[in-house]
């Protein structure tokens, strides 16, 4: 598998807030969902990669390049959503267009009008009063207007009603018939890549904390319940974290081949969902207290 984008001992000092040696890559032909809560660096390591802040050392190479090579050929490969509109609010549509347009040499009109027609867009309706779900409508159909290789996205969904949910991950299916592309997929919203992704990396406290096939992931990770006096054996498991309930426990465990064979055959076995996993490992040290 080709990887469109290596990202290798990454790492970004800021006041009060780094990101800290990142290694992952986005490779071509799949969609790669960012996962992490908020505040956990998705947005400062996209930054990073389109080379709007400066890294302090590790290396970003992206199509074979970097930012120092050849900037202007990367970003003319690039498609960007972002959960913000950063586009001109008090012109239409079909004036961003026009501003929007020439920077690209592979900008097709005939591709930006089918996504406005597909995406039932008022194209001569001024930006600042579209809905959230039509900006978010708009800023796609731009993206994908000059055919990027990779489209980045930074929070598509947040906010949006799930029939546009569905309607914009169905999209990126469809995106993604052509395998010289990739997605780089960013959210919270967990659910939205249980459907659509193929590669998650997981990003917490300015850490990687994996990054790898969603199958892979889902091979390894197992959300277990048991009666409380079971959970004295359970954590001595490799444990993401646990809770308690009022009838027992349930615990995220990391390496499901480690769980004995009496254990297996007591406990309530189920597949976490992404969610799950992001949710324990955020809490990891609120839950390391519970252990003494």
């Amino acid at each position: 598998m080709e990887n469109l984008v290596q990202v290798k001992n990454m790492t970004k000092r800021m006041k009060g807030f780094s990101l800290n040696n990142l290694n992952f890559d986005i490779k071509k032909g799949y969609i790669t969902g960012f996962i992490g809560p908020n505040g956990a660096g998705k947005t400062t390591t996209i930054r990073c990669l389109m080379n709007l802040i400066n890294i302090d050392c590790g290396q970003i190479t992206l199509f074979g390049q970097t930012h120092m090579d050849n900037t202007k050929d990367i970003k003319q490969r690039i498609g960007f959503v972002f959960d913000e509109n950063y586009y001109y609010e008090d012109l239409t549509i079909e004036q961003n267009k026009r501003v929007v347009a020439p920077f690209y040499e592979n900008w097709s009109d005939e591709r930006f009008y089918h996504y406005i027609k597909t995406f039932q867009l008022p194209n001569f309706k001024v930006v600042k009063h579209l809905s959230k779900g039509m900006k978010v409508k708009f800023a796609l159909a731009m993206a994908l207007a000059h055919d990027p290789q990779l489209i980045i996205m930074d929070e598509p969904t947040s906010g949006l009603d799930p029939v546009f949910r569905r309607e914009l991950l169905d999209l990126l299916l469809d995106v993604m018939q052509d395998e010289e592309k990739a997605v780089f997929f960013s959210t919270h919203n967990t659910t939205d890549l249980d459907r659509v992704a193929d590669f998650i990396t997981f990003i917490h406290d300015g850490k990687i904390v994996f990054s790898d096939e969603k199958d892979a992931i889902f091979e390894r990770y197992v959300l277990v319940k048991g009666a409380k006096q079971q959970l004295s054996d359970v954590k001595k498991l490799q444990l993401a974290g646990f809770k308690e309930t009022e009838v027992g426990f349930e615990a995220l465990i990391t390496n499901r081949g480690e769980i004995p064979e009496s254990l297996l055959e007591t406990l309530m076995l189920e597949k976490p969902k992404l969610e799950d996993i992001m949710y324990y490992t955020a809490r990891r040290d609120q839950f390391a207290t519970a252990y003494y």
